[in-house]
């Protein structure tokens, strides 16, 4: 269950990092309803992210919830903000993501 939570935390910091990209881009009443979910998101994650940490070791929850915000956010950059999907970015990516596979892979 832990493992889940942790899952969902690092969904939601991708939320957050969403949220405040589109706060960035918005004016008027839009951005602060995008700093709204930015608040709720970060609180969401945050506290996720603590009740996996009380089962899992903090530095593994951590890295792994870090690595899913930083993944996903990347991500979301390269789909919907129009960044630069480049060889080597990519390349980057998949050696995060099969270094949160590892983290996984051997937490006890």
């Amino acid at each position: 269950m832990a493992w889940i939570l942790l899952v969902i935390a690092g969904l939601f910091e991708v939320g957050f990092t969403t949220c405040l990209m589109k706060a960035k881009i918005s004016t008027g009443m839009t951005h602060y309803v995008w700093l709204g979910g930015f608040l709720v998101s970060l609180a969401l994650s945050m506290i996720l992210l603590y009740k996996a940490s009380l089962t899992l070791p903090l530095g593994t929850a951590y890295a792994v919830w870090t690595g899913i915000g930083a993944c996903g956010t990347v991500l979301v950059g390269i789909l919907f903000f129009k960044e630069p999907a480049d060889f080597w970015r990519m390349f980057f990516l998949v050696l995060l993501i099969g270094s949160i596979i590892g983290l996984k892979a051997v937490a006890k």
